[in-house]
């Protein structure tokens, strides 16, 4: 370290005084002294500063650390060390001295560099990346400049100085040598001592801090600055003149002067001196008193390895510590051996940093350079200025050669590209990851590779961030100069991984991680009003009669007079009387299960409630009338007759192979208690409720859990972040698959309410020889609540089933997906900001996204089009019989966002296209596994050759949670227009239920009529059997 003089503002004010008024005096600034003001501190500006030469040299660590500084605390650090600059850096660090070292200044970009709001205190600035909030005390600022080096200034005083009569005599043992020349390239004492407060600086200050830290000769120079050795350097020797200023804290004592010093021996041998001018070398035959290095209170093993140089080209050390105003040798090294590193480094009183190597190819350096007391213990060394005392539990310190950036093997196709700056508020890439011990472009980036991410890199080391390059050009973030990344990867010193605020930047270059067709014109599909409703719906379910039933949260309705239930008639749109026929529910099905049994007729069946008898409600309707008449049925419940074990809000419910319902998971009511339960409807004699321990371990994250049939056997179920298979018997665990991934920064991002997303089973094909496959698209993550934007797919079936990660376009929380007859999925609402509740989701997703599973994987999604109606917490899409998908509901109570009764279709494009809709009619509406029918076709564009037939199972949609979804090809030949089809072989393959069934000229489907396929093998059509509920039979 190589510093630059200043005057403190004691001393300036001290040699105005002193000279005669007619004195010409230059001060090494170049400027005019003015006259000091009252002891305040003053803002000076905005300073360069670097990691590897500060501006300010003395780091004096302040009260609460980092996370808690402010202007004022660095400010009194600064003058309680007798420094009279103060600066502030990256938000909490402080930095303190009496002159600006290594070329630092003000910045040329003025104010804008220093923009960061202290840690402490937002209302104020404390600098910036390489940049100093700089103050000043009693206007010091005024007697120093950071521009001109001390060798090129002088003082020019007259020989009737005031300041001649200032003594240069020694203290008691030590003798005055004289006035010797210095230099700042070639010093005469090689050892500077900071420890004194500049605006103290005494003869006898200096000797004693000399003596302490076993040094025989002490110097004191340009009024403030005192210096150590044992020798005297031989390019430097007595000086005839230039020893003539005061010293700052006793002005009846000389302190040296320009490049000038006065140097005090303690020796009690000769002196021998070949004093004919500048530059002749000096020898002292001196008796040495230099302190030890600690070799005792170490860990076993632990021993000083020397005194090395540091920040030649970084920091040698790769992990520093909270800075310790009171640190040892022995607290230092304990630190690091707790962490689990077996070498430790001291510098400059109060710092400590650990490690298992050198690096940035570390060299030692003279042991008189470790000069340094700590902060905790004076007769100690704790390094120096840029040097560290190093002590380590390995026989021999590993030294590991300069590090660089990591541009060859690189994982996948990513390229670097270079050092970017980035902003420690308004970060560059959206994505941040913590990799305290373990960060490493190839840790970094194949995790935003993983998740879709084609930028990305590392920053301050154990940081990694990902997005895209579309963020770098948003940001506005430039290249920088290589050298300000220059921080160590947590994971490999032999690399760098940026630095502070600086991203080592790459970029993927090969084939798009996850690619978007985006639609245009009819190919986009578009939406379309349809009516204007009376409720907001929570639950929507499409009936066997060709219309729709919509349950509402009765008793807590934004319009306060519902009925709770309506059914929309289809054939009715244009007359809002008729299209609305009014149903009743006697409880609050606020947050409710629902299926669409298998039973004949098609009942459908409500489960679970808000709060109290609600919450163990069976509610049960017979779809009747047609297409443009009103039926009679209403919703039928009594559940003093018929009820849940276990009363739930929020519950699954699930046809099973053998015909009963499953129903699982849910909440007391009314924000309660877990019920981490499942049971089975109708209720076996002498049986009850089942405890799931998983569901209890991951509540309230579990609500709503998706629940399928496997067509192997046994029931895959999904809740929050894990997933399981359970035996269709036992209905205990067989299997526990892995958790279902998150946001690429945070594995704990969820797909079950709250965190709602929405989950499908991709398409089955005769002969039902593929695993089936479960996606699950959307969520959000816990804290910030950021929406996720990936959809993740598993065969749970398959040996060492894995999720695959697929990016959306957007992120999507609160979401709906409904399944389409062509084998494609539509995905839409929710919003990208929060999760699910009143209130508690923003940012509204207009665009609908269309999944296609017949595209190579990364390549299945297309943006299609936007709808201006935002629908949030409880909006719904289910699929009509006639190709559309009704799209409902949005429930936000959020004076930012409507309560939106109005009811949307979205036509896709195989409707939007132009092309005429097949026709059918079919020899049954009945079928057992594998029986087969006959259907007659009418096809308009194609021929049987390229026609395909899909069944679509019954589904009752809440929450993103389309219950009973499932989508069929079957098997099917033709024979002209006459076509048989093959229903599935079984219920695992296909549980029993009501389907539409579709055929499909090319792209356009049919509209949909319902058969059933597999029976009611569990008997539902005869329960429940009390005189409140109507039976169809079996």
């Amino acid at each position: 370290m190589t510093p630059t003089f200043v005057y403190s503002a004691l001393t300036t004010f001290v040699l105005l005084i002193s000279l005669p008024f007619s004195e010409s005096r230059t001060f090494r600034n170049g400027r005019k002294s003015v006259s000091p003001r009252a002891g305040t501190w003053a803002y000076v500006g905005c300073y360069t500063d670097s990691v590897g030469s500060r501006t300010l040299t003395s780091n004096p660590g302040t009260p609460g650390g980092t996370a808690a500084l402010t202007v004022e605390l660095c400010t009194a650090a600064c003058q309680a060390s007798g420094f009279v600059f103060a600066g502030m850096e990256y938000a909490g660090e402080c930095y303190c001295g009496n002159t600006f070292s290594n070329g630092g200044g003000p910045a040329p970009d003025g104010e804008v560099g220093c923009s960061m709001a202290c840690s402490g205190n937002a209302t104020e600035k404390c600098g910036g990346s390489n940049r100093l909030s700089v103050w000043d005390f009693d206007n010091a600022i005024a007697a120093v400049s950071s521009t001109k080096s001390a060798s090129s200034a002088t003082v020019s005083v007259s020989s009737t100085s005031a300041s001649a009569s200032a003594t240069a005599t020694g203290p008691a043992g030590w003798t005055a040598l004289g006035c010797y020349t210095d230099g700042v390239g070639a010093r005469a004492l090689a050892n500077q001592v900071w420890t004194i407060p500049g605006a103290s600086m005494t003869v006898e200050a200096c000797t004693s801090a000399c003596k302490a830290l076993g040094y025989t000769l002490a110097g004191v120079e340009y009024a403030d600055e005192c210096y150590c050795g044992n020798t005297i350097t031989a390019t430097n020797g007595p000086a005839t003149d230039g020893c003539t200023m005061a010293c700052t804290g006793n002005a009846a004592e000389m302190c040296g002067g320009s490049n000038r010093i006065n140097i005090f021996s303690s020796g009690a041998g000769s002196t021998s001196t070949s004093a004919t001018g500048t530059g002749t070398a000096v020898s002292t035959s001196l008796t040495s008193s230099s302190t030890s290095p600690v070799s005792t209170g170490l860990p076993t093993g632990w021993s000083y390895k020397g005194c090395w140089l540091d920040e030649v080209y970084g920091r040698i050390l790769a992990y520093p510590q909270p800075d310790v105003a009171t640190m040892t040798i022995e607290s230092c090294v304990a630190v690091c051996k707790t962490a689990g590193y077996s070498v430790a480094g001291m510098q400059y009183h109060t710092q400590c940093y650990c490690g298992n190597e050198i690096v940035n190819a570390g060299t030692t350096a003279p042991e008189s350079d470790c000069n340094t007391p700590c902060g905790g213990n004076s007769a100690e060394m704790c390094g120096g200025g840029n040097r560290f005392s190093i002590y380590s539990s390995l026989a021999t310190v590993p030294v590991r050669a300069l590090p660089k950036p990591q541009n060859t093997s690189l994982p996948g196709n990513w390229t670097y590209q270079g050092c970017l700056i980035d902003d420690a508020v308004i970060r560059t890439f959206p994505y941040q990851l913590e990799f305290a011990t373990n960060n490493t472009a190839e840790n970094c980036l194949n995790k935003c590779a993983e998740f879709g991410y084609g930028a990305g890199g590392m920053e301050y080391g154990e940081q990694c961030f990902c997005g895209d390059v579309a963020n770098v050009i948003a940001a506005g973030a430039t290249l920088q100069p290589e050298t300000g990344c220059n921080m160590l990867c947590t994971g490999n010193s032999s690399y760098y991984c940026g630095g502070p605020s600086r991203i080592q930047y790459y970029t993927w270059s090969g084939p798009a991680l996850d690619l978007w067709d985006f639609k245009t014109g009819a190919a986009a599909g578009e939406y379309k009003f349809l009516i204007g409703g009376l409720i907001i719906p929570l639950i929507a379910q499409p009936a066997v009669n060709g219309k729709v039933t919509f349950l509402e949260k009765f008793g807590t309705s934004p319009a306060a007079n519902s009925t709770g239930a309506y059914e929309l008639d289809l054939a009715s749109l244009d007359n809002m009387t008729a299209a609305w026929r009014p149903m009743h529910v006697k409880s609050d099905v606020f947050c409710a299960g629902g299926l669409t049994l298998p039973d004949k007729v098609g009942r459908q069946v409500s489960i679970g409630g808000w709060a109290n008898q609600d919450t163990h409600g069976i509610r049960l309707y017979w779809p009747d009338g047609s297409p443009g008449v009103w039926g009679k049925n209403d919703w039928q419940e009594n559940w003093q007759e018929v009820s849940l074990v276990d009363g739930r809000w929020y519950p699954t419910a699930m046809t099973m192979a053998n015909g009963s319902i499953l129903v699982m998971g849910g909440e007391v009511g009314s924000n309660g208690a877990a019920v981490p339960t499942l049971e089975v409807m109708p209720l076996p004699k002498g049986a009850g409720s089942l405890y799931c321990d998983y569901l209890a371990r991951t509540d309230p994250y579990n609500l709503y859990p998706y629940l399928t049939v496997l067509p192997s056997g046994g029931i895959f179920v999904a809740y929050y972040n894990e997933a399981r298979i359970l035996d269709e018997g036992s209905l205990q665990t067989s299997k526990v698959l892995p958790n279902i991934p998150g946001a690429v920064n945070n594995f704990l991002g969820g797909r079950t309410y709250p965190f709602e997303g929405t989950a499908m089973l991709l398409p089955q094909h005769a002969p039902y020889t593929d695993p089936l496959e479960v996606i699950i698209c959307g969520g959000s993550i816990p804290g910030p609540e950021i929406a996720l934007d990936n959809c993740v797919t598993i065969a749970p079936e398959t040996p060492n089933a894995n999720w695959t990660i697929e990016r959306m376009p957007s992120k999507r929380v609160i979401s709906s997906m409904c399944a389409l007859p062509d084998g494609t999925y539509i995905i839409m609402n929710g919003g990208q900001q929060g999760r699910a509740g009143f209130g508690l989701a923003t940012e509204p997703n207009l665009n609908a996204v269309l999944y296609d599973p017949y595209k190579p994987l990364h390549r299945r999604m297309s943006v299609m089009s936007n709808t201006t109606v935002i629908r949030l917490y409880h909006s719904e899409a289910v699929l009509l019989p006639d190709g559309r998908v009704l799209v409902s509901g949005s429930d936000p109570e959020d004076e930012r966002f409507p309560q939106e009764y109005r009811v949307e279709v979205w036509v896709p494009p195989y409707l939007t296209s132009g092309l005429t809709q097949p026709t059918f009619t079919s020899s049954s509406h009945d079928i057992a596994y594998g029986a087969q029918w006959t259907v007659t076709v009418n096809l308009h564009q194609g021929t049987t050759a390229n026609m395909r037939v899909s069944l679509l199972a019954a589904v009752s949609s809440t929450h993103g949670n389309s219950m009973g979804q499932r989508t069929i090809f079957p098997a099917f030949t033709c024979a002209g227009n006459v076509c048989t089809i093959t229903a599935p072989p079984n219920a695992n393959v296909s549980p029993p239920a009501w389907h539409l069934l579709y055929v499909l000229d090319g792209p356009t489907p049919s509209v949909g009529q319902w058969v059933r396929i597999g029976g009611d093998p569990g008997g539902l059509g005869n329960w429940p059997n009390f005189p409140d509920f109507d039976l169809p039979g079996v």
